[in-house]
């Protein structure tokens, strides 16, 4: 269930606010005059939303590049690359 929160409390109790969405791990929905108005979120909420639009939007890259006909790389070839460049890093 969605928290939702009017803008008073952002402005009143930002400590508790911030204690919520820390805790929640979620996001909180802040209204003003009774309407939508704002999105608050903890940073690590948001890092982590991040990292699946970006990886979300890879898929989406990759799927277009399948249907028009692209067949891809080997499977061996990716992991060959991926442990060089594990290697590499150390």
């Amino acid at each position: 269930m969605p928290i939702i929160k009017p803008i008073s409390d952002l402005r009143n109790k930002s400590r508790r606010i911030s204690e919520l969405a820390h805790k929640a791990n979620e996001p909180i929905f802040i209204t003003k005059n009774g309407e939508g108005d704002l999105v608050v979120m903890s940073l690590a909420s948001y890092g982590a939303m991040k990292q699946k639009l970006d990886l979300f939007g890879k898929l989406a890259v990759a799927q277009a590049q399948k249907a028009h006909g692209d067949r891809g790389r080997k499977l061996a070839d990716v992991v060959r690359d991926l442990r060089k460049k594990i290697r590499d890093k150390d």
